[in-house]
């Protein structure tokens, strides 16, 4: 599956939960939702995996992304009024350390869904493998 196919896939699951539940609720209500959702679309995906983060190739701590799709998405939710330069540089932070060629940050607390995408400038997902344009990297 590309990862247009997976990221369109995940939006989608978002969209039911937020036409569901509406705004209002905690982050972690909308994760479980979310885990339904994904379940229902048959995507593979993990729910707060630990993952390592490196400082000049040694272990300084762990964070956990909210989803990890297909091997491939790591998806960050939020539940707040408005997304802030700081949810978006977390996510590209997450979508870099770990080394994933795209990351969804969703906002579910504002009344109408939030989608960004951020993308890992890597040039090791800039290949046809993962089928990402130029025009679509940040």
């Amino acid at each position: 599956m590309e990862l247009n196919d997976i990221t369109y896939k995940i939006n989608g699951c978002a969209m039911k939960v937020h036409n569901k539940m509406g705004n209002g609720f905690q982050e972690f209500i909308y994760q479980r939702c979310l885990e339904i959702e994904f379940t229902k679309a048959k995507l593979n995906f993990g729910r707060e995996i630990e993952q390592d983060i490196y400082y000049d190739g040694t272990i300084v701590g762990t964070r956990r992304a909210d989803f990890i799709v297909e091997d491939c998405v790591i998806v960050e939710l939020k539940a707040v009024i408005r997304l802030e330069d700081v949810h978006l540089a977390q996510a590209k932070n997450y979508v870099v350390m770990y080394n994933f060629p795209i990351g969804l940050l969703i906002n579910f607390g504002s009344t109408s869904l939030e989608f960004k995408k951020v993308f890992n400038n890597n040039d090791r997902y800039n290949s046809q493998k993962h089928l990402i344009s130029q025009s679509e990297l940040m």
